[in-house]
């Protein structure tokens, strides 16, 4: 209900729209998803981890997230807690089952496992929005039709894989993934017209973000799990702890407390600034390890985990300044203040080898001053 003070304009707020526990539910699936595909980046050759890994972490987890995004949009715009949803989401949940068991460094050996899985999943997101779009009307008609029918162009070419081999279904699959992806950026005169529901979308990618910071939380078990105590792994422990509560402190205080929740929009940089965000929270989930057990360089632990925390820190930069209230929004000293404090520790650890705690120390103490100075 629109609120109204003697004097004032009417204050309009979106109807409220909770995740629901079937959404939750869905979300469970995708932590072993995400999991597997994390895993990847755990593999070390001759004190790094060759590029070959790191690509196929690249391309395991962009349909994972797509996949989830597609259903979450669906949701967010359609979804309707009855029966024919409640179907829809149990023919997802079989499809990413068989997505997920299909992730592996011998991606070849499972590749058609894994197309069955991403394909059906879309797929069945494509035939929700083409029966929604007999239910609804106007605007919201013309953007359910539009996704639709749009999305099978990237189904049938991903489905083309098929009939190639080596090298060349690879190319073709992901083409299929990227015009899906960027079905939505062509649409964006429909998306518009329905807008996104924001409190509901951020909630949506703050829950992922969660499952995301649990890895960060498992490292911390293995980490404690693969050496004696003492006064090093303790400190490396806690340190990492106290590193991941400041990430968490920062991003939820700014979701819960900082972002203008009433904005309308096509809800683009939320969807696509989060995947460098999930991208980064898994690399530096897998930097925890390689920091404590010390079998990866340390040239290139230092850049891969500085690397991390810098693309995570420009990601949400981008996200939360664009939906952030117009007095809270931070300028361009507050941005320099802080990819200055990066760059001196990464510079200071490049000229002098400091103990894996130290390491993480300073990165707590980063993001504790990131959290002070966004919340």
């Amino acid at each position: 209900m629109n609120k109204q003070t003697p004097g004032s304009h009417p204050i309009i707020r979106m109807p409220e729209k909770k995740v629901t526990w079937l959404e939750l539910f869905y979300d469970l699936l995708f932590v072993a998803a995400v999991s597997k595909a994390s895993h990847v980046l755990l593999h070390v050759e001759s004190g790094t981890i060759p590029l070959e890994y790191l690509l196929k972490f690249i391309l395991m987890f962009i349909p994972i997230w797509w996949a989830w995004v597609g259903q979450s949009l669906f949701v967010n715009r359609f979804g309707q807690d009855m029966f024919s949803h409640r179907i829809f989401i149990i023919l997802q949940l079989l499809f990413v089952l068989i997505m997920t068991a299909s992730l592996s460094v011998n991606f070849d050996a499972y590749y058609i496992s894994f197309l069955i899985g991403y394909v059906g999943l879309r797929a069945v997101t494509a035939f929700q929005y083409l029966f929604i779009s007999k239910i609804e009307k106007g605007n919201r008609q013309r953007t359910a039709r539009y996704l639709g029918t749009r999305f099978w162009i990237g189904l049938v070419i991903s489905a083309l894989s098929l009939f190639f081999d080596a090298w060349v279904r690879y190319i073709v699959l992901y083409a299929g993934i990227a015009v899906d992806i960027l079905i939505p950026f062509f649409g964006r005169k429909y998306l518009v017209k329905s807008p996104i529901h924001t409190p509901h979308l951020l909630e949506r990618f703050a829950l992922f973000t969660l499952i995301l910071f649990g890895e960060s939380v498992v490292s911390i078990l293995a980490v404690l799990q693969s050496s004696s105590w003492n006064w090093k792994t303790v400190g490396f422990a806690l340190f990492t702890f106290l590193f991941i509560i400041a990430m968490w402190w920062q991003y939820f205080d700014n979701v819960e407390k900082k972002v203008d929740q009433t904005l309308e929009t096509a809800g683009q940089t939320i969807i696509y600034g989060h995947l460098p965000i999930y991208v980064s929270l898994c690399m530096i989930a897998a930097s925890i390890q390689m920091l404590f057990l010390e079998q990866v360089s340390y040239p290139f632990t230092l850049c891969l985990v500085f690397g991390s925390v810098l693309l995570y820190f420009l990601s949400t930069s981008l996200v939360f300044h664009q939906y952030r209230n117009a007095q809270d929004r931070l300028g361009w000293r507050h941005f320099i203040l802080m990819f200055g404090l990066l760059v001196a520790f990464f510079i200071l650890n490049w000229y002098i080898t400091m103990p894996n705690y130290l390491v993480v120390g300073e990165l707590m103490t980063f993001f504790a001053v990131y959290a002070k100075v966004t919340t």
